[in-house]
């Protein structure tokens, strides 16, 4: 049976004004022509869907059966229109934004300033806890995450950065405690480890070619921040794990030396979550360009 979708909408407009008098002018038709595509539409589903009396419409059970599946198409249409209306209009209001401290000291200042300049009608808020927010209970805009994400279906992400990871120890640790040759010359060390969410060190992988190395690791010391790790390694506490981000400062500077430099560790991902299910606001959609293009830009550099 072929039911036409502008009868179903026109049908959740009758029935959200209460009349076909007021449905006509909402929708600038005349009362007639709505009360024939009504009539209609009856006729074609073989069953009643109001009640009219003097008074007022009263669904009848079909029909409230049938209103489910109109509101659906009214919601359709709505978003269809707000996605148009958003595309067009420039990007204003407060952007929440849920993002790891470390990843905002080092780089994101550009990019904020950058947005800032080019959309003045919107204000940042900017929420720098290593915890993962509730994007949608919390009503964030965006939320930076690292490394694997949840199935959550209620959440859609895209790509804004790719961090190289490397070992690497101050000169004066190394003068200390000597250069490890091979990974299993680590378990000797002390070692400078990421706090995984499970709590403890986050296992170091290790691969250079088709060989691969991974070890249970006593750490030293663990923590959920890499710019830390790095600055500490830079004292001579031990040896670190750090994406190129951290290190590359200090490394260019003599502070930090590259250990076991043939050995790779998995490269981490960043991601910018949003909430999948909701329409996104142009002031959104701005920053996540922004980022990616600047981000991209900022890898091509390195």
């Amino acid at each position: 049976m072929d039911v036409e979708a502008n009868d179903l909408l026109l049908f959740a407009r009758i029935v959200e004004s209460g009349s076909f008098s007021r449905a006509a002018q909402r929708v600038d038709l005349p009362k007639s022509t709505v009360s024939r595509r009504i009539a209609q539409l009856e006729a074609k589903l073989g069953e009643r869907l109001l009640q009219r009396t003097t008074r007022k419409l009263v669904l009848t059970e079909f029909g409230a059966s049938l209103l489910e599946h109109a509101r659906k198409v009214v919601e359709e249409v709505e978003a269809a229109g707000a996605l148009a209306q958003h595309r067009q209009l420039a990007p204003s209001g407060r952007l929440r934004i849920s993002m790891p401290g470390d990843f905002a000291s080092l780089g994101l200042a550009t990019i904020m300033a950058s947005f800032m300049d080019r959309y003045p009608a919107v204000t940042l808020e900017l929420d720098l806890s290593p915890r993962r927010v509730d994007l949608v209970a919390e009503n964030f805009d965006i939320a930076i995450r690292m490394g694997d994400l949840p199935d959550d279906s209620s959440l859609a992400a895209r790509r804004v950065a790719l961090e190289h990871v490397g070992l690497y120890a101050a000169p004066s640790y190394i003068a200390r405690r000597g250069l490890p040759e091979h990974p299993d010359d680590l378990l000797q060390h002390d070692l400078l480890c990421l706090l995984s969410r499970a709590g403890g060190a986050q296992p170091w992988i290790l691969t250079r070619g088709k060989t691969r190395w991974e070890r249970e690791l006593p750490a030293r010391m663990t923590a959920n921040s890499p710019d830390l790790l790095a600055r500490m390694a830079c004292t001579g506490a031990g040896i670190a794990a750090s994406s190129t981000r951290f290190a590359n400062p200090p490394l260019e500077k003599g502070q930090l030396v590259r250990v076991l430099p043939e050995w790779e560790l998995p490269s981490v991902t960043g991601w910018a979550v949003f909430p999948g299910r909701r329409l996104m606001a142009a002031k959104t959609r701005a920053f996540l360009d922004l980022m990616e293009e600047m981000c991209c830009e900022a890898a091509r550099k390195r």
